[in-house]
């Protein structure tokens, strides 16, 4: 058989491997209880970006196999096609995370070869955070077993190795439960010269063709609105590939698609499909090419949606309403927001209830995300009864008077109860099923359905009360606004309580003011305490814009939706306001500038800056864990124009996988959090990255979407628009010219860097040429007291202290003193009062004490 031979990866990785198929086992264990409470911290990590709550069945599986010599349930078995080859592509690990909805055992083995010039002894360094078993030439040479989840471990082992080639075995396993880091690092320190020697299917060169074809394989724009989704090479193929794509949506989604395509040689690349023949949403492309028997693949990201097919919303907010309905009852996913939609359309039957019977297995088994499911078919149970098929029914009232409704309750799942979204759904569906059987016990805790709605009220009083005085740890997080509105609007039409009735819509209202306010021309551009790469890369299928389109006429739909629909009903059906001067707060026209100063989550702990004119928008968040591990943090955003795409986020990586699982991953988080400091349309960032993570920060910037850029050696300048830019560092900036982020990613070297932004608008400076000029000599300098000074041509110099404050223009923003509420002005200095009718309800409902 041929071989691959190819040098040790940095730091001497052993970074090429051939894979076994992966053998996956539910594990079951006892059921138990849980003690603690919603945990509105609990990203706030205090030892690297680890999660400390643990589930039962980690507990017992840790007290059956950890720090135990392995025992592998399979051997090695090559695997045919792509899953079978692990390349690296950057990658410093091999990588197989996901997510799994219910506690999982996985294992699978990797082989490869070391070759060795001389004889000597070879120090091997294993990390992972599951179980690992190494063997070379069928003899042990170390194992480890630490179990912790998502928390890796290292064992080093030095062996003496004869000259020559070495065959290494290498069985990797963990217990998946919900997002799960299963991987392992192996590499070579010292010894002898070493190389990797992989046997392949086909010569050596047809291997390598491949994997620099997928190398510097891209999308050619960094989303889809029309047209077709192509895959781009940098370089001609040199013979015939077949590419097998396989389509994806992230971990909450179930459509896909997969589809083959016959690459001829000269190919530069093909087009996957028409947008209109794809799942909308951000979704990931696996491409898997084809030479023979020989199979290697990559992930590209990218938004997809057919907005011709959307055309223009409606004038009208009723028509609006409609037009929502109908597009959940029939372009979103098959599952109960969709049946919802097609209940309050007159669309019962088949096809409804096959939406309905989708949802009830995951419920039923209390998989992860079952109350995001549970919810809306509450709402279908109570709302539509006599709609859906009497069988079904029954199935859907024993998956309610089955499911485990909070921690106290006995289950072996992994249901997430800790963050403020999920606490809420968890306390609705509480309330609303023991509302709808009152008389019948519920199996896991033996409570009368009156006795759970009593417990659920209780529940979502504390819950509204957290809200009210703390808001949200989860700030601005694009992807759980939805998620907090979907039980929200449950609470508002279905509560028989009229004090829960009057503070959901207290609440709603707030939420979709926080929204007005971050929002640029619909579209949110804030710092964000939870992000994701699909909920960062979409603009026009998130679901915020959806909500914005249904709400004030600007925006489009995606496929996956959590909240339109309730939404849509609450204000059809049951009254509540939609308050219209939200609208031109979330559209901004005026001609002066919007600040935005507040904060969120308990304590304050996250003081939040927003600054936006009718040309751009840009938010961030002070003095919040400077130079910590991060988790899941955008600290800085920005729109300009109104191209829904040229947006732009400064960012750490947390790992080095571009479409990766880690938290935080490529695009989404930051690896170390950085010092940041704004006023009003600049800012400045300070990064410290700790020595073991990736040595570069990046700004995400699609410039095929951009009207012009002009790059220099230090900076960039952008127009959109009218909008202009000035990206900055205290280093030479690289644009990636290849791979999966090839146009859109601008990196800065180094664990240390600092990056400038400033804004402006054509109005101001004429054109890009002559704001590029005017900014020639901004700077930023440290003082001694290390405090940040800027000398903006507008602003004056520009004074930042350690603790978030700002000194500019003869004012002095200090986050200490920023409030919930928050205080918006005008550019000019006139104070902006938010029009809402938020204290019109407090003063018809004062707010109840919260119950013994």
């Amino acid at each position: 058989m041929p071989e691959l031979v190819v040098p040790l990866g940095p730091n001497g990785l052993i970074d090429h491997w051939r894979l076994s198929p992966v053998h996956q086992e539910r594990y079951d264990s006892a059921d138990a209880a849980m003690t603690g409470d919603m945990d509105a911290r609990f990203f706030l990590t205090q030892h690297r970006n680890f999660i400390p709550h643990e589930y039962p069945c980690r507990r017992d599986f840790a007290a059956r196999f950890r720090d135990r010599r392995p025992a592998p349930a399979t051997r090695f078995v090559q695997a045919d096609g792509p899953a079978g080859w692990w390349f690296p592509f950057g990658a410093d690990r091999v990588d197989l995370s996901g997510f799994w909805h219910r506690p999982t055992r996985v294992e699978a083995w990797g082989a490869t070869g070391l070759r060795l010039g001389a004889d000597g002894p070879v120090t091997l360094h294993l990390t992972t955070c599951g179980a690992a078993l190494l063997t070379i030439d069928g003899a042990d040479v170390l194992w480890m077993a630490p179990y912790q989840r998502n928390l890796e471990s290292t064992q080093t082992a030095t062996v003496t190795l004869s000259a020559g080639d070495h065959d290494l075995r290498l069985w990797f396993a963990d217990l998946c439960e919900r997002d799960t880091r299963w991987w392992f690092a192996l590499s070579v320190e010292g010894g002898p010269a070493a190389q990797i020697v992989l046997p392949v299917p086909v010569e050596a060169g047809r291997v390598a063709a491949l994997c620099d074809r997928l190398a510097g394989m891209h999308l050619d724009r960094p989303a889809a609105p029309d047209g077709a989704v192509a895959v781009r090479f940098d370089h001609p193929l040199a013979q015939s590939l077949t590419a097998r794509v396989t389509v994806q949506g992230h971990f909450m989604s179930a459509d896909g698609a997969a589809l083959t395509h016959t690459l001829d040689p000269g190919s530069r690349g093909f087009a996957v499909a028409p947008v209109a023949d794809l799942p909308a949403d951000f979704r990931y492309y696996h491409v898997a090419l084809h030479d023979g028997p020989m199979a290697l693949a990559r992930t590209l990201g990218t938004e997809v949606v057919d907005i011709a097919a959307q055309g223009q919303a409606p004038e009208t907010l009723a028509a609006r309403i409609d037009e929502a309905l109908r597009h959940v009852a029939g372009g979103s996913e098959a599952d109960p927001m969709g049946a919802l939609a097609r209940l309050a359309l007159g669309r019962d039957g088949g096809v409804t209830d096959a939406m309905l019977a989708a949802a009830v297995p995951a419920i039923a088994d209390c998989h992860d995300c079952a109350d995001f499911l549970l919810v809306p078919l509450l709402w279908a149970r109570i709302g539509w009864p006599d709609a859906i098929a009497p069988p079904l029914r029954a199935q859907i009232d024993d998956a309610i008077l089955g499911f485990r409704y909070w921690l106290e309750e006995p289950g072996n799942d992994v249901m997430w109860f800790y963050s403020e979204n999920h606490a809420l759904l968890f306390h609705t569906a509480c309330y609303l099923a023991g509302g709808l059987f009152p008389d019948a016990v519920f199996r896991r805790s033996g409570r009368t359905g009156a006795q759970q709605q009593a417990l659920g009220r209780t529940r979502l009083l504390r819950w509204l009360n957290h809200f009210e005085s703390c808001e949200m740890a989860e700030f601005n997080s694009a992807p759980y606004f939805p998620i907090d509105l979907k039980g929200l609007c449950a609470l508002f039409a279905l509560a028989p309580d009229a004090e829960i009735r009057t503070r959901a819509e207290r609440s709603i209202h707030r939420l979709l003011e926080i929204v007005a306010l971050a929002s640029h021309q619909g579209f949110l551009a804030a710092a964000q305490g939870r992000s994701y790469e699909h909920t960062l890369r979409a603009a026009r299928t998130l679901e915020l814009s959806g909500i914005a389109r249904m709400l004030w006429g600007r925006g489009w739909y995606g496929r996956q939706v959590q909240a339109l629909p309730l939404l849509a009903l609450a204000i059809r059906d049951h009254g509540l306001a939609s308050p219209p001067a939200f609208r031109d707060i979330a559209l901004w026209q005026d001609a002066r500038g919007l600040e935005w100063c507040y904060v969120q989550g308990e304590g304050g702990f996250a003081p939040l800056y927003h600054y936006k004119t009718r040309d751009f928008a840009m938010g961030s968040v002070a003095a919040y864990r400077t130079g910590e591990w991060g988790y899941q943090e955008t600290v800085l955003h920005l729109r300009l124009g109104d191209h829904p795409d040229a947006q732009i986020w400064i960012n750490h990586p947390g790992e080095h996988i571009v479409s990766g699982f880690a938290r935080p991953s490529y695009w989404g988080g930051c690896g170390t959090i950085p010092r940041v400091h704004q006023y009003r349309g600049l800012a400045w960032l300070g990064f410290a990255a700790h020595p073991d993570q990736p040595g570069f920060t990046h700004a995400h910037v699609p410039r095929m979407v951009l009207d012009e850029v002009v790059v220099e050696p230090r900076r960039v300048l952008i127009r959109a628009g009218r909008a202009l830019a000035l990206l900055q560092g205290d280093q030479a900036l690289a644009w990636v010219e290849t791979g999966p982020t090839a146009g859109f990613e601008l990196r800065q070297p180094g664990h240390r860097s600092q990056w400038l932004v400033r804004l402006s608008d054509l109005d101001r400076e004429g054109s890009l040429a002559a704001f590029g000029a005017r900014m020639a000599g901004l700077t930023a300098r440290c003082d001694a007291d290390d405090a940040v000074t800027i000398d903006d041509p507008d602003y004056g110099p520009v004074r930042c202290g350690r603790g978030g404050t700002v000194a500019a223009e003869g004012r002095r923003l200090d986050p200490a003193r920023w409030t919930h509420a928050g205080q918006a002005t005008l550019s000019d200095g006139t104070a902006f009062a938010v029009p809402s009718h938020r204290a019109a309800a407090e003063q018809a409902a004062p707010r109840p004490k919260e119950d013994a």
